[in-house]
């Protein structure tokens, strides 16, 4: 069988393989190497030009998941982010990205753009308007997050990509929260996709990477700059990467499937304000989110009512884990106000729409009537009386 006409479990289960010619081992094994020979080879291999043999192979699992050309592995999502953009935006360019971003990201513009000459522009909408009123002379990228991190926003992927086309513009989105499992940019245009590859990819919160694919002329660009800026990701750690990418559509369908029943419990609950989740109904962007996602992820947030402190509802809960990041096969959850979005200004936050009472939810593969007394037994204790 041709590998372009397999599965994407099974794409994720062999394609970008290591062959293992000395003992035929059903894994890959790694190659730790740090310092390869130089002489009668076909290619000069060293961890910083992203070349060794488990990156090189890793990449081509990557790209064919985003049905691209290439791809590239990073040490982290921001180094991911931060080498693609500025291999495309020089002095004098200008980028819109949304006003709804992930902090990291927002960060990385308003911090350290104006050093390099950059100018950029938030799009305070997600309408064509929106992203179209922004657009100047220098305008040279369009960055995109969908859904958003955390308020899961959805942008209209075809409308960015016929957007761009019209005025000559590289597309760019981060499809992290999505996965390759929910959504393909590629299938609307969109010229480059990148991932912070520590969430489902990895899926057990135990490494730190970042991915990037898109055409070969694309990549090559990105790789001029990153091959000198160092961002390339260990070979122990890639291989742990591509060890978990193996079970990545068994975790995210556990996952979508998990998230959709806690968003339809946590909107009926009296202590809950408001749910943010694609895969309700009420969403405003859900018909747009059905049209280009194949499911709606793990991710999703919501507003505790005002009467629940913040602080000591995390407390009380007991199997779901207050932590940092997100994706992993354990249920997380946090405050994008002390947390990913911490560096912003509360104006800046208030704008965004991210309250002080919004938590994001990560949820992962336990059972759900376990995460739902976890829940129910949290908001019992912060009240102390029976809510059920």
């Amino acid at each position: 069988m041709k590998s372009k006409s397999l599965g994407i479990n099974s794409i994720c289960t062999h394609v970008g393989e290591v062959e293992d010619k000395q003992f035929k081992g059903a894994v890959s094994p790694i190659f730790t190497a740090s310092s390869y020979a130089y002489e009668d080879v076909a290619v000069k291999r060293y961890p910083r030009y992203f070349n060794t043999p488990n990156q090189e192979a890793l990449s081509k699992k990557i790209a064919r998941l985003e049905k691209c050309e290439s791809a590239l592995i990073f040490g982290s999502g921001m180094a991911a982010v931060s080498t693609t953009m500025l291999a495309f935006l020089h002095k004098g360019d200008h980028v819109i990205l949304p006003q709804t971003l992930y902090g990291g990201t927002y960060n990385l513009v308003v911090e350290e753009f104006h050093k390099f000459g950059i100018d950029y522009s938030f799009a305070e909408g997600f309408s064509e308007t929106d992203f179209s009123s922004k657009i100047q002379e220098n305008t040279k990228v369009i960055f995109v997050e969908t859904p958003s991190n955390p308020l899961m926003k959805i942008t209209d992927l075809k409308m960015i990509s016929r957007l761009a086309i019209q005025h000559g513009l590289i597309t760019m989105i981060d499809n992290t929260f999505a996965s390759p499992v929910n959504q393909t940019p590629k299938d609307f245009g969109i010229d480059i996709i990148i991932h912070s590859a520590t969430k489902y990819m990895g899926g057990h919160s135990d490494i730190c990477a970042g991915a990037v694919a898109g055409s070969e002329e694309h990549i090559k660009k990105i790789w001029n700059l990153a091959k000198n800026l160092g961002g390339s990701l260990s070979d122990y750690t890639v291989w742990l990467l591509e060890r978990s990418m193996k079970t990545m559509v068994l975790r995210v369908k556990a996952q979508n499937k998990n998230a959709k029943k806690m968003a339809n419990w946590l909107k009926n609950h009296r202590l809950v304000n408001k749910v943010y989740y694609p895969g309700l109904k009420s969403h405003p962007n859900h018909q747009l989110a059905k049209k280009q996602m194949r499911g709606y992820t793990g991710m999703l947030s919501f507003e505790l009512d005002n009467s629940i402190e913040v602080d000591g509802f995390l407390n009380a809960l007991q199997l779901i884990k207050p932590s940092m990041s997100l994706a992993g096969v354990e249920s997380t959850i946090l405050s994008p106000a002390k947390t990913s979005h911490a560096l912003l200004s509360t104006e800046e936050r208030q704008k965004q729409g991210i309250s002080d009472q919004l938590l994001r939810l990560s949820v992962g593969i336990e059972e759900i009537e376990d995460l739902i007394d976890d829940f129910e037994a949290a908001f019992n204790k912060v009240t102390d009386k029976d809510l059920v």
